[in-house]
This record gives structure tokens, sequence and C-alpha cells, in this order.
């Protein structure tokens, strides 16, 4: 099965695709879902001086805002509809992941299957309201208390804009969830990602410019286009590599023959975290100069200043704490989305057993002293992917637009949209081929 299945991938050309009508319907609807994602952050709010937050906006974009509006497609940067973009339902979904680790009663309903899903599912939608409410309301007085950014403040503004903002948030989940039921790939994904490819063009053009005016060689700007494409081809290998543990399965007895075991692998993803731990890292590490750049600095007392400077980007101590808290995330996260023992017992109730240990409690420790090890590897990967622009950047001065998290984002879901593409294909393939064999049939059968 596998063999035919590698054969059919091998063999998919651009006539397979155009014979895939239900693909391309699916592919259309995607990106026209995109292209509204896209014209909704060039919408602005009401109520607001585009040129005062423009010019308050610069003095910030090196926080945590300046990455969510990465994240968002510009959307922060132009205090459009969609400012808060897709991230509380992220936020949300990730604090109930969380809970069903901790709490016993969620944990009982993502056991139950579908139906358990559906109502974690509608858990994970409430989140997401309270906390764009949250942060609408926080926006709302952060507007009110820069100067001449609002027209009108006062309570109607302050409505409007929690209104407004969490209603974009609702229609990007909407948005997200009907891209992933009627298009191709995860929609939730692919709005992150389109968000961060629309500024590519733009910092594209502005390293051009760099080295037309002479501030950056020409050597300089091939070489980082050349570390740029070793470092997407390092990301995919790693993003797919996989530590594949072998299940064998007994002999069994059906009336009076006797059937072979089977075996099959159980695939443990080198990364298994993905790309949340530089997300949680690199937001933890932003918010000092965030919170400082809303402050008066120079009523701070010199120590706060210090850590401040030994904060910044491409200092020694914002390395160290980064390197330190995407290994911390990396563990963590991987010890919530996947628990060992719950495998084991899977396994067991199965009847699968990895050879050489027992069912139960040893196979759990055995998988778990995998994951560890491979975990290792994944957090050093994903260290050096978020540290190297981290370094250029100190050492060349070089501005990099793609930092590692964004890189990880664009490439991971690159490869998942691909590989969904694929098998939509493999499986337009497949069913081309048991209609031929249906004819067949009935010819012979005349």
């Amino acid at each position: 099965m596998a063999s035919a299945a590698e054969q059919l991938a091998s063999n998919l050309n651009f006539a397979a695709f155009a014979k895939a009508e239900d693909l391309k319907k699916r592919i259309w609807f995607t990106l026209g879902a995109l292209l509204v994602y896209r014209l909704g952050t060039y919408i602005p709010l009401p109520g607001i001086n585009p040129e005062a937050f423009a010019h308050a906006f610069t003095q910030q974009a090196g926080g945590v805002l300046g990455m969510f509006n990465m994240f968002a497609g510009g959307a922060v940067g132009r205090m459009a509809i969609f400012a808060l973009g897709i991230m509380p339902y992220i936020s949300a979904s990730i604090i109930m992941q969380l809970m069903t680790s901790v709490i016993p009663s969620l944990e009982a309903l993502k056991k139950e299957g579908e139906q358990g899903r559906k109502i974690i599912n509608q858990y994970t939608r409430y989140g997401t309201v309270l906390l764009a409410l949250v942060q609408a309301y926080g926006i709302s007085v952060g507007l009110e208390s820069g100067n001449g950014i609002v027209t009108d403040p006062g309570m109607f503004f302050r409505a409007s804009t929690v209104l407004t903002l969490v209603g974009g948030t609702m229609f990007l989940m909407w948005l997200g969830e009907q891209i992933t039921a009627r298009g191709i790939g995860n929609g939730i994904s692919l709005i992150i990602f389109s968000g961060i490819v629309a500024g590519l063009p733009h910092a594209i053009g502005g390293t051009l410019e760099l080295g037309r005016t002479g501030a950056l060689s020409t050597g300089l700007i091939i070489g980082i286009i050349i570390l740029a494409v070793v470092v997407i081809a390092a990301i995919v290998f790693f993003e797919r590599a996989q530590r594949r543990l072998l299940i064998q399965y007994p002999k069994r007895q059906v009336g009076n023959r006797m059937f072979q075991g089977d075996t099959s692998h159980l695939p443990l993803k080198l990364n298994t975290s993905g790309v949340i731990p530089p997300i949680f890292a690199s937001s933890l590490l932003l918010l000092p100069a965030t919170i400082a750049g809303f402050s008066n600095t120079q009523s701070m007392p010199g120590w706060a200043s210090s850590i401040l400077a030994a904060l910044g980007h491409g200092q020694p101590l914002y390395m160290l704490f980064y390197a330190s808290m995407i290994v911390f995330f990396a563990f963590f996260y991987t010890a919530i989305v996947f628990n060992p023992k719950e495998t084991a017992d899977q396994l067991k109730k199965h009847s699968g057993f990895i050879p050489g240990y027992r069912p139960g409690e040893r196979t759990a420790e055995y998988i778990d002293y995998v994951l560890t090890r491979i975990t290792v590897i994944g957090a050093i990967y994903l260290v050096l992917v978020c540290l190297l622009p981290e370094f250029l950047i100190s050492a060349t001065g070089v501005p990099f637009y793609l930092g590692g998290t964004s890189l990880l984002i664009v490439v991971s879901v690159t490869l998942d949209t691909v590989a969904q593409i694929q098998g939509h294909l493999i499986a337009h393939q497949y069913e081309g081929l048991i209609k031929k064999s249906k004819l067949r049939g009935g010819k012979r059968g005349r």
C-alpha cells in the first residue's frame, strides 16, 4: 500500500492537477478567503487619526507590537479592524490544551472522541471572545492615552473599538474554519502565513534599496540569500524528521486460519512542539521593551534602565534568556501535547507492543526516554534557527524581516499545505483508477 502511494505521489503532474476539479475549487476558495482577509487589514478603525497613530507606532515597532504587527499582516501598524488578528484564538487554544492536561473533566472530554472535541472547541471559542474583549478594551484605553490619536475619546469610542476588534477576530476565526473545511490547508495557519508573507515584497525592496545606495555590499546581500536558502532547507529537513518506533501485533486466529502478526511504526516528530516555544519566548522577552516604550524612561531608576538595555536585540543577556526560554517551552509544550502513558495504554488496548519492552508501564518509560532525547535535538534546532538572525543583526546591522519564528511558520505551513494538495491529488488518482477498473469489469461481464 505504501509503495503504491509513493508511486502515485511520484507521478503527480500538472495533468493530474488539471483533472482534479474539486481540488481547484478548494484552492480558489482558499485564495478568495485570504484576499478578504488582506482587504480587511487595510480598513482602519473609526475615530483614529492615522498620522498620529503611525508616529506613535513607529516608536513601539521594536517591541511586542512589532511582532504582532508582522503576524497580523500589518493590521496593527494601520490599526485596522483585524488588528487583533487570530492571536486571541491561538492563545485560547493553547490555554485549553494546558487545561485538558490539568482538569480531569476536560481530560475526560478529550477522550470522548469527536463529540468531546466539539465541546472543547466551543469552550475555545468562548475563551477567544473573552481574551479578545480584554485585549480590545486595553487597546481602546491605550489609544485614548496617546496624543491626538483618537479624534473623539469617550465611552462611545471604547465601545465601538471593542465591538469592531472583537468582531474582526471572530470573523477571522470563522474564516479560518471555513478554509479548513472547504478549502485547502489549515485555515488559521494560512491566515498567519499570509500576514507574514504579505510584508516580504516590502522587506526585499528595502534590502535591495540599501544595496543600491551602498549601505549594504553586493557580496553581503548574496551571502544573505544563500544563507536563507540553507536555513530553509535545514528547517524542511528537521520539520519532516521522525523517530519511528517499531510496533508489532501478535498473530491472530480467525476460524481455522492463522494470520501473521502485523507491524507498524509509531512516528515521533523531532520537533513535537512546533513554533510555540519561539512565539512564547519572544513575546515574554519583548514585553519589557514594550512597557518601557509606553512609560517615561527618563524617570526610571538606573538599574531598570540597565536591565532594559541588556535585554535589547543582539545583547548577550537577551540571547541567553531567549535560548533558555525556547528550550524550556520546547520540553513543556511537548509534555502537554504528547502523553507517553496514554500512548502506551492505547497500544496495549489494541494488543500492540514494542519489541523488547513489556506493554504498559515499561513501554511508556521507553517512549518517554526516546521522546526526551529527540526533544533535546529539536530544542537545539529551534535555538539555532531563532538565534541566527539575532547574531546576524548584531554582527552586520542588517534588519531582517523574517526572524526565526516567522521563518519557521512560513516553512511549516508551506509543507503542510503542499502535503494536503498531494493527498488530494493521490485520492483523485485512486478514484480514477477505481472507476477505470469498474468500467473494465463491466465490459468483461457483458
